[in-house]
């Protein structure tokens, strides 16, 4: 029953169909599984005899009368009069026209919303009702704890309220089985399944929806968890073609490599290079995840693993999320294999060193690209390692792609946001992680602060300053390209507009040049290469920079509207700049003076560290702003919390306990589940 497609919910019209499918809800099961994001208790009905002001309560009643009034500023007021059989109760609406069709006299109403006094009497602005057609009627949208959804425009919370209401009606405890062996369920206190869903939607008590939650976020972390469990155990029992041989004169090479490095490695990088060398030698692919804040020196370690399959004879596939953070790569990765013998193509839609079709790759060690490196026309035989910057805008689907292509090689995936030990534990426990935890020597912390509309034109004075008398460059970060028509976001700075307010007004005497993602990748990388030639002293751009521009001498970054980006997007733009060993500097300027603005900034001012103000923004705002908009890949939990330190806990123990003493085809419902998640996750990637 569950599997019914969601076109056969009565008396839905197709543009709700339309919105539903846009949640990815395309059956009555997907519904079900879109969760409240929270509850209004509206339970308390009382006899309007009794109601005061400043209450936020229910009341019963029938309609005795209704009324449409307009108004000489254009609106139209609605008022009902309500009577419960004692007192009377004037309801207000307003631009609520077609409520008359509704509160006729003579129809039973539940209504739920605050108290208010006006011209010395009581009424009610109601933010629920609903008809009651018999005293038997069940209530859905008053008198009860309320659930309400996550909106979209045009589909209310009201409306997905009755089609799960429908749903639920029709469901019987057969069609929502137990997904965990009961021995598990009873260990940690879990809610019957089959309950958990009822009362995640329509909960008798908030304390019944409270155990709900915590039951249905077992289960889904439980599914995450098993998952990549037994995805590594599949990995592991996978072998590369030819194991790498690091003994010998192979092994005196690297050691070679690593000591005509323009710099000593860090402790961190050291070890995050052994650990990777050593996986290199198994006969298991290495699938090993590095995380590196921003600066740390993941590329260094990477070109260590990647001239250990060159000498091995084999090609580095090197992946970029985009064009410009492609670039970059070749161009570090040239300069770092420059007293080798060492061939590297780039691969962009900007800059192609293959232009056929059906392109040769033989002679090319290591080939740096976007995804594109996996497209049909590009063919390879002798790739070893593929390396993967950024590591949730790829995955399980490149990876396919290569088995596909006859290649099961070693994978580097790297990544500069920091994230939280339970974050990594939730989502990445089926790599084997290596981290970086300090920054080269001789790397200066960046001075962030704070500046307030009083004092910006003297900051702006500064710079002018700072510019002449140093011939350092400035970044100046806007969050949006064009000026928005949108009320609320008129005063966020535009790049465009910004562009040439500080090109005419404020940096008269200075080259100013402007950059943003809608530009074509040729001229974004001729403005950024010009920029890297000192040929302007000011970059205008949107955060289309926030990843891989590498300009040692820009040392100063303005983020506009400052407010406006997560923290650790906020930090990986920081990390532009401080990329040598000059002083280096941050300007937050906002476009508000709302006090969690402030504080949130200030934290983000006083630290340099990632790993910080990660765990900051998880406990301050959840793991979607950790990630930024353009990371939310990594998470998709709909209703556990990452932050729930305890219930990961408990989820590990109960599914390493599942893995040694239960046979997962025993539990089809789990088994399904967990394919389901490879899928899912496929199609995310």
């Amino acid at each position: 029953m569950l599997d019914t497609p969601i076109e056969s919910l009565p008396r839905t019209s197709v543009a709700t169909i339309k919105r539903l499918k846009s949640l990815g809800i395309n059956t009555y099961r997907h519904l079900i599984a879109y969760y409240p994001a929270r509850y209004d208790d509206l339970s308390r009905i009382v006899p309007i005899a009794t109601v005061q002001p400043g209450e936020n309560i229910t009341v019963q009643g029938v309609v005795e009368s209704f009324k449409n009034t307009p108004t000489r500023r254009g609106m139209r007021i609605q008022q009902a009069i309500l009577m419960d059989g004692l007192e009377a109760l004037e309801l207000t609406w307003y631009n609520q026209q077609y409520l008359s069709t509704i509160m006729k006299p003579g129809v039973r109403i539940c209504a739920s919303g605050p108290i208010e006094r006006f011209k010395g009497k009581l009424c009610m602005k109601p933010t629920e009702y609903e008809v009651m057609y018999s005293p038997s009627t069940p209530l859905l949208h008053t008198g009860r704890i309320v659930p309400v959804y996550p909106q979209i425009y045009g589909l209310s919370s009201r409306t997905i309220r009755e089609k799960i209401w429908y749903i639920l009606n029709l469901t019987t405890p057969d069609d929502i089985p137990p997904l965990l062996p009961q021995e598990i369920v009873e260990k940690n206190g879990l809610l019957d399944r089959y309950e958990s869903i009822k009362s995640i939607h329509f909960p008798s008590s908030m304390q019944l929806a409270t155990r709900a939650k915590y039951a249905l976020a077992f289960e889904e972390i439980f599914i995450k968890m098993l998952t990549s469990h037994m995805v590594k155990k599949k990995w592991q029992q996978e072998t590369v073609t030819s194991p790498f041989d690091l003994s010998g004169t192979i092994e005196e090479k690297l050691k070679q490599f690593r000591n005509t490095l323009p710099f000593t490695l860090t402790a961190g990088q050291s070890q995050s290079v052994d650990e990777i060398l050593s996986d290199l030698r198994k006969q298991n692919p290495m699938n090993r995840f590095l995380q590196g804040d921003v600066g740390s020196g993941k590329t260094v370690v990477s070109a260590v693993a990647a001239y250990a399959t060159y000498l091995n004879k084999k090609q580095t596939l090197y992946m970029a999320p985009t064009e410009i953070l492609a670039i970059q790569h070749h161009a570090t990765l040239s300069r770092l294999m420059s007293n080798t013998n060492l061939q590297i193509a780039l691969q962009t839609g900007a800059q192609k060193t293959f232009k056929k079709k059906a392109p040769s790759t033989q002679d090319y060690d290591i080939i740096v690209g976007t995804h594109a490196l996996l497209t049909s026309s590009m063919q390879y035989d002798r790739v070893g390692l593929v390396i993967i910057d950024e590591q949730h805008r790829f995955g399980v689907r490149q990876r396919a792609i290569l088995k596909q292509k006859g290649i099961n090689p070693h994978l580097l995936t790297m990544t500069a946001t920091p994230i939280p030990r339970t974050v990594s534990l939730t989502l990445y426990s089926e790599l084997d992680m290596s981290i970086i935890a300090e920054m080269p020597k001789g790397r200066l912390p960046i001075k962030t602060h704070v500046v307030p509309q009083e004092k910006r034109a003297k900051c702006y004075e500064w710079i002018r300053k700072e510019i002449h008398e140093k011939g350092i460059q400035v970044y100046i970060i806007c969050p949006l390209i064009s000026e928005s028509e949108v009320e609320t976001m008129k005063s966020i700075k535009a790049a465009e507009a910004e562009y040439e307010h500080l090109k005419n007004v404020i940096f008269k005497k200075e080259r100013v040049i402007m950059l943003h993602g809608k530009m074509k990748g040729a001229e974004k990388e001729r403005i950024m290469q010009e920029y890297k030639e000192k040929r302007y002293d000011i970059l205008v751009s949107t955060s289309v920079v926030e990843v891989g521009i590498d300009v040692p001498n820009a040392t100063i970054m303005i983020i506009e509207g400052s407010e406006r980006f997560g923290l650790s997007q906020l930090h990986q733009l920081r990390g532009r700049v401080g990329r040598g060993d000059k002083q280096s500097y941050c300007f937050l300027f906002t476009s508000t003076q709302e006090d969690m603005h402030k504080s949130r900034l200030h934290f983000f001012s006083s630290t340099n560290s990632g790993m910080k103000l990660a765990e900051y923004d998880l406990k301050l705002r959840g793991p979607g702003d950790i990630f930024g908009t353009a990371q939310s890949g990594y998470s998709d939990l709909k209703i556990a919390e990452i932050t729930d330190y305890h219930l990961v806990k408990r989820v590990k123990d109960a599914m390493q306990q599942f893995v040694e003493k239960y046979d997962i085809t025993a539990y089809p419902q789990l088994n399904q589940a967990v394919n389901t998640e490879r899928i899912e996750e496929i199609s995310r990637d």
